[in-house]
C-alpha cells in the first residue's frame, strides 16, 4: 500500500519460502521475492481488460497489492487475490514466476438473483434490483479440486483505496458525481437518499466514454461469495443475494441485518459493502466439501455445500455476538478448519478470529452446523416507495403484476416489469404478483 499522501507506492511482491530446512532454521537464502516487473509494459492491455489500475502515477508493478493466497493441494501452483485491482494472479510454484493476472469482471445487480439492500435512510429492508455493477474485489481466497478441474472460492469483501493523495469513495447522491444522462435518464430518483444516494462507489471507474460523467455505477464488493474455473478464468457460480437474504430471515439476528462490527443500527452497512464476506475456508466433511465464509460486518459463519462448484446449497448461518448490546464475537476476519484427525476433542472444529472483539470462535462440526435452518428465506418488501409521490412503484425483481383498487376492480397488469405508474386518484390499491403475493399500496 502507498503512504497517506501517495508520495510513496512501493511495488506488489509475493515471498516464497523454502522451509523444507526446519521452521527455526530459515535463512534469507531461502526467500525467493517475486514481483510484477514483467507486466510493467501490458499496462494498457490490463486496464482495457477491467484490472484496476489507477493509482497516482501507477505502474503496474506499484499499483498491485497482492491480499491472500492459496496454494494447491499438489503444491505446483498458487492464486493470490490482488484485492484492490480486483484480480487474480496466478504462480508457477515450480519455475516460481508469476504467469498470470486474470481480472474478474463486474457482478450485474439488475440481475434476478443478485439484488441488494442500498440504503440506511430507509427503513424497511428492500432487497431490490439496481443499475450498480459490483466489483468482486475478493479478500480471502481457497482452492479445491473436482473431477481434475481445480477452482477457487473467493469471499467478495470489496476495498476502496482511500487516502489524502488519492481517494476514490463518493457517495452516488454527491453533487459531484455526475450519471450520464442517456445511461441513466431517472438520475435524481437514484440520487435519492432512501434509493441509491447514500450508496458508496468508486470515481475509478464507470466513465466508459471518458467524458467526466459516469455511464455505468460501480461498487466495491459484491456482497456474496464465488467459485471460479483456474483453467478459464471463468465465474461458475456466484451466491447472488443469499446473504443478505438468509440474515434478514434470521429469527434472531434479522434484528441486526447489515449492521456493522462495533454497533447494533439496523441496516448501517447497507449503504457500503453489505455484511462484507471477509474470510473463507473449505473441508471435506464426510464425502462432501464445505466452504466457510466469515461476514466481517454482521458477524457469524455461512456454510455451502459446493460438492458441486456448478450448483452450491446453503447449510447454515451461525452467529455468536449479542442482539441486545454490542458484544460477543465481533468483526471476524482469518478462519481455519482443524480435522477430527487433529483435533483435541476428535471432531472437525472451525475457528474464527475476531478483530474487533479480540476473541476465536469456536465451531464444532455437527449436525447443528450442517443442517439447513428450518425458517423461510425470502425477501419482506414488495414495492417502493410506498407511499407513492411521484406517479410510479419499483419492484425489487422483474415480476408479473396487477393492480387492483379497493373494491376489487382490476386496474391495469404488466409482465416482466420492473415498475407500473401509478397515476390514480389518492387512495389505497393492492398489488397482486404472479406467485400470489398481495401488498398494499398509498397514492399520495
Amino acid at each position: 500500500e502507498p503512504n497517506d499522501d501517495y508520495t510513496i507506492d512501493p511495488e506488489g511482491s509475493i515471498s516464497i519460502i523454502n522451509v523444507t530446512g526446519g521452521y527455526n532454521d530459515v535463512l534469507q537464502t531461502d526467500v525467493t521475492n517475486l514481483n510484477f516487473n514483467a507486466f510493467d509494459s501490458q499496462l494498457t492491455t490490463l486496464r482495457a481488460n477491467n484490472v484496476r489500475i489507477y493509482g497516482v502515477n501507477a505502474t503496474v508493478s506499484k499499483d498491485l497489492e497482492p491480499e491472500y493466497i492459496t496454494v494447491s493441494s499438489d503444491g505446483l501452483t498458487a492464486w493470490v487475490s490482488l484485492q484492490e485491482n480486483n484480480a487474480i494472479a496466478t504462480i508457477d510454484l515450480v519455475n516460481n514466476q508469476i504467469t498470470a493476472i486474470t481480472p474478474l469482471g463486474f457482478k450485474d445487480h439488475m440481475l434476478t438473483g443478485n439484488e441488494l439492500d442500498t440504503s440506511d435512510q430507509f427503513g424497511e429492508i428492500f432487497m431490490g434490483n439496481w443499475p450498480i455493477k459490483g466489483m468482486y474485489m475478493p479478500d480471502a481466497i481457497a482452492n479445491y479440486t473436482v473431477n481434475g478441474t481445480t477452482y477457487l472460492v473467493t469471499a467478495n469483501e470489496g476495498d476502496s483505496r482511500d487516502y489524502d493523495g488519492l481517494s476514490e469513495e463518493k457517495r452516488v447522491g454527491s453533487g459531484s458525481y455526475i450519471l450520464d444522462a442517456t445511461a441513466f435518464p431517472n438520475a435524481s430518483f437514484l440520487k435519492n437518499n432512501k434509493n441509491l444516494g447514500r450508496l458508496t462507489v468508486t470515481t475509478a471507474t464507470g466513465d466508459t466514454d471518458d467524458d467526466g460523467d459516469f455511464d455505468e455505477i460501480h461498487v466495491f464488493g459484491t456482497r456474496s461469495f464465488s467459485i471460479w474455473n483456474t483453467s478459464t478464468g471463468q465465474l461458475v457460480y456466484d451466491s447472488g443475494s443469499d446473504f443478505e437474504r438468509i440474515t434478514a430471515a434470521d429469527p434472531v439476528y434479522g434484528a441486526l441485518f447489515n449492521v456493522s462490527n462495533d454497533n447494533n443500527n439496523l441496516k448501517n452497512r447497507s449503504d457500503n459493502k453489505g455484511p462484507e464476506p471477509e474470510g473463507v475456508t473449505i473441508a471435506e466433511i464426510n464425502g462432501a466439501t464445505y466452504a466457510f465464509i466469515t461476514l466481517e460486518r454482521t458477524g457469524g459463519l455461512m456454510t455451502y455445500d459446493i460438492t458441486d462448484p456448478m450448483a452450491p446449497t446453503f447449510i447454515s448461518y451461525k452467529n455468536s455476538r449479542t442482539t441486545n448490546t454490542v458484544g460477543g464475537d465481533l468483526g471476524p476476519e482469518g478462519i481455519i478448519y482443524i480435522a477430527p484427525e487433529n483435533s483435541p476433542i476428535n471432531k472437525g472444529i472451525i475457528i474464527m478470529a475476531n478483530e474487533v472483539s479480540a476473541t476465536l470462535s469456536l465451531y464444532e462440526i455437527s449436525n447443528d452446523v450442517l443442517n439447513t435452518p428450518n425458517y423461510f428465506i425470502t425477501t419482506n418488501t414488495l414495492a417502493y416507495p410506498n407511499p407513492v409521490t411521484n406517479g410510479i412503484v419499483y419492484f425489487n425483481e422483474a415480476t408479473n403484476v396487477s393492480l387492483y383498487d379497493m373494491l376489487g376492480k382490476k386496474l391495469t397488469e404488466k409482465e416482466n416489469t420492473n415498475s407500473l405508474e401509478m397515476n390514480y386518484p389518492k387512495g389505497i390499491y393492492f398489488i397482486k404478483t404472479k406467485d400470489g403475493i398481495t401488498q398494499k399500496v398509498v397514492v399520495e
